[in-house]
């Protein structure tokens, strides 16, 4: 699909697989959505613009390579999204940090928003969105909306598990947002989860049901 990227690396997954067992305990797989969400964070910022600054190492002086720009923004897409915020956090330390609070209403499946906060000088930041679904692309579609009205204007999307409806709905909306994932899934089910997928993200997280 145009505008999306599978991370097909071995280890994102192998770990992916381990999180899809119903027996993995809580515990493992909020270990292994850390770990996973570090290799994707590796994936979806392989082509950062950098430049160079002049250091002096032990031997001698030079030129060497540095990101360029402000500070990136991740922007969780709460309360699942910490689960991968987390992990990224681990390899870019000083990036900014925006939060969505979206919940999904069970009965219509429509986004509830009920927090928002992001960095300011958003239109001069990369703005990274995180969320390890893409089921009905409802929350993420709006998350990225809200984003766009704080002036944000070079934005992607990470998850882990895509469905082909939210994917093409999501593309749509959004066409300007590329997407990263680590599995496009079969299709959604009559409850919008994805099928096979690993279940609802936040409670495995969590232990909450």
């Amino acid at each position: 699909m145009d505008g999306v990227t599978v991370i097909d690396h071995p280890l994102v997954q192998h770990k992916l697989t381990i999180m899809r067992k119903k027996q993995t305990s809580t515990a493992s797989f909020r270990q292994l959505l850390r770990e996973i969400s570090t290799l994707l964070c590796y994936e979806v910022t392989r082509n950062l613009e950098i430049t160079t600054e002049r250091i002096e190492t032990p031997l001698t002086e030079m030129d060497a390579p540095v990101l360029e720009g402000k500070k990136l923004v991740f922007a969780s897409i709460l309360r699942a999204g910490n689960g991968l915020l987390e992990g990224m956090l681990d390899l870019v330390p000083a990036a900014r940090v925006a939060h969505v609070g979206l919940y999904r209403d069970e009965r219509t499946l429509e986004p509830v928003e009920y927090y928002f906060k992001a960095p300011d000088h958003m239109a001069d930041r990369l703005v990274i969105v995180v969320d390890p679904m893409l089921a009905t692309a409802n929350s993420a579609i709006l998350a990225v909306e809200r984003l766009k009205q704080q002036g944000a204007s070079n934005l992607r999307f990470l998850c882990l598990l895509a469905a082909p409806e939210g994917l093409e709905r999501f593309r749509h909306a959004h066409p300007d947002v590329q997407v990263f994932t680590a599995s496009i899934d079969s299709h959604l089910n009559e409850k919008g989860y994805i099928v096979p997928g690993l279940g609802d993200a936040g409670d495995r997280m969590y232990g909450t049901k």
